[in-house]
């Protein structure tokens, strides 16, 4: 393989490479802006020249210097080249470049959103000049609405322009555009619209100096304050990677955990500002039995195991009906269908129904926003159908009036069961495992308050039968559990004794023993947790 020398470091590279891919590769750090591994190379943002010198092949392949500075993210790599990015002149042009970035650039740090994840500011830090030599008044720049989700704060933009290339390049949908020229290019929308599409909060993220700021988030927490959990999506059936940030408790926004082989680099906005269910005033927050008055926070345990008993007694020996929600996790799914084979006498599987909203959407780069919005329909049939026979949302609706009681499983983001569903279903006895309240729990014999999928861990198959593990982000809000620890609880209020405790990570090895392959090597994403202190101590 051909290898070539980047700040003394010799790195193998194959043919086409850039420098600046050879050298993030290798962990070597060079600055830069416009680049973006997604997006055509444009090499505007000039931060990234290096110095380079190559074997002349008509001086005896002597290595000779390039006449100039060259940009890494658009020169390709040869053989015995030697590049340097921490010579003199290439730290030079770092620091002229940082200083033309600063001269209009509002130094707002303090109140600016993109402080503590800003490559403007580490850059200045690492690569800039120590005072500023610019003593005039900063031309400021006006703050623009540009569509439903995202503001332009056009003072702090440095024109790296990857929010225009994203509509042209990836959406296909090219609102933003570079207007004017010189000292009076900058960002916009053409006249009349707006960022309209269905990715057009991921401009945010690729912004990376705060010019582009979502509304959503805006002046709400600072990041060195959320803790990153690596996750994926549980509202609908593409499975994009993302990572749920969130502190003491509270979600506080998704954004996109790069997949190339399921989402790239992107998250729809659906996803992306879909969380907001689970701190809703209509959660369930506390087991409740129908004709019983509701139970005060202090008696959580007593409404537990009241309610408990009570869903054990009711399923106990009869024709059970169980409904499997698309929406839970393999695992848990699985284990409530074990739960209630064990209780009822008999049990007809019926999966929760399956929204779907108009057809597949695929964009210009390829990402598909699916249609179907339930992340695991596939997981849940192929795990229970190891049980028995898992009928779909019709069958299952017809079969009905043959069952004795119902054992229904919901966490949908909004109302599902409604009409003649709902009226089917309120004739029979029924325990009611949901997050939200609504004329089915109303209805509900016991209503057990279940957790949504940031609150537990387990795994989605997506609509390309790719099966995905996630961790826990949160507790359940206030007295919630998750299905998986409901349905162990209710075996063991009907036989007695302890209730084991549930791990995802065995009921997933049990589904490989039992023929279902694809949940043998299941990659559970690592979960950076720990705060490390940046300070050196010293022995004294």
């Amino acid at each position: 393989m051909p290898q070539l020398t980047i700040n003394g470091k010799v790195c193998d590279f194959e043919q086409g490479q850039s420098i600046l891919e050879v050298a993030l590769a290798n962990e070597e750090a060079i600055p830069h802006y416009c680049w973006h591994e997604s997006l055509s190379v444009v090499a505007n943002c000039r931060i990234c020249l290096g110095e380079v010198w190559a074997p002349n092949p008509r001086n005896e392949g002597k290595l000779e210097a390039w006449p100039k500075l060259v940009p890494t993210c658009q020169t390709p790599c040869s053989e015995g080249m030697v590049v340097h990015t921490d010579s003199p002149k290439a730290i030079g042009n770092q620091k002229s470049v940082m200083e033309y970035l600063l001269i209009n650039h509002p130094v707002d740090c303090p109140v600016c959103d993109q402080a503590g994840e800003c490559h403007l500011q580490d850059y200045a830090y690492q690569y800039g000049r120590a005072e500023s030599r610019f003593l005039e008044a900063k031309i400021k720049a006006p703050k623009k609405d540009i569509g439903e989700h995202v503001l332009l704060y056009s003072d702090r933009c440095i024109m790296c322009t990857r929010c225009v290339r994203f509509t042209q390049e990836i959406t296909g949908t090219g609102e933003l555009i570079v207007d004017g020229r010189g000292a009076t290019e900058q960002i916009d929308v053409f006249p009349g619209m707006g960022l309209d599409n269905e990715l057009s909060a991921n401009v945010v993220d690729l912004c990376p100096v705060g010019a582009l700021l979502d509304k959503d988030f805006l002046f709400k927490k600072r990041v060195w304050f959320l803790t990153k959990t690596p996750s994926i999506d549980g509202l609908t059936a593409s499975g994009d990677n993302l990572t749920i940030e969130h502190a003491e408790g509270s979600v506080h926004r998704f954004k996109p955990r790069p997949n190339p082989a399921i989402n790239r680099f992107w998250i729809t906005d659906e996803v992306r500002y879909g969380w907001k269910f689970v701190h809703s005033e209509d959660r369930i927050n506390m087991p409740s039995v129908a004709g019983m008055d509701p139970w005060a926070d202090e008696h959580a345990n007593e409404a537990w195991m009241t309610a408990l008993t009570t869903a054990a007694e009711t399923l106990r020996g009869k024709k059970v009906g169980v409904v499997l929600s698309p929406m839970l996790p393999t695992e848990e799914a699985f284990r409530i269908a074990e739960a209630a084979q064990s209780l009822g006498q008999e049990v007809v599987f019926g999966l929760g129904p399956v929204p779907t909203h108009g057809e597949d959407k695929t964009f210009k780069d390829g990402f598909v926003l699916r249609a179907e919005k339930a992340p695991n329909a596939r997981g849940v049939r192929a795990a229970v159908g190891t049980l028995g026979t898992v009928h779909e949302w019709e069958q299952f609706l017809n079969a009905v009036d043959g069952c004795d009681a119902l054992l229904v499983t919901g966490n949908y983001p909004s109302a599902w069961c409604e009409g003649d569903a709902l009226a089917k279903l309120s004739r029979k006895p029924m325990v009611c495992v949901d997050t939200l309240h609504s004329a089915l729990t109303e209805a509900a014999t016991v209503v057990l308050p279940g957790a949504t999928w940031m609150e537990k861990s387990g795994c989605f198959t997506n609509a390309t039968d790719t099966v995905q593990a996630f961790e826990r982000a949160i507790e359940p809000v206030d007295f919630a559990k998750c299905e998986g620890w409901i349905a162990e609880q209710m075996l063991a209020a009907a036989h007695g004794g302890a209730a084991d405790v549930f791990h995802a990570c065995a009921i997933r090895e049990r589904l490989a023993d039992a023929g279902l392959s694809q949940f043998a090597n299941v990659v559970v994403p690592e979960a950076h947790r720990a705060v490390e202190s940046d300070m050196t101590t010293v022995e004294i």
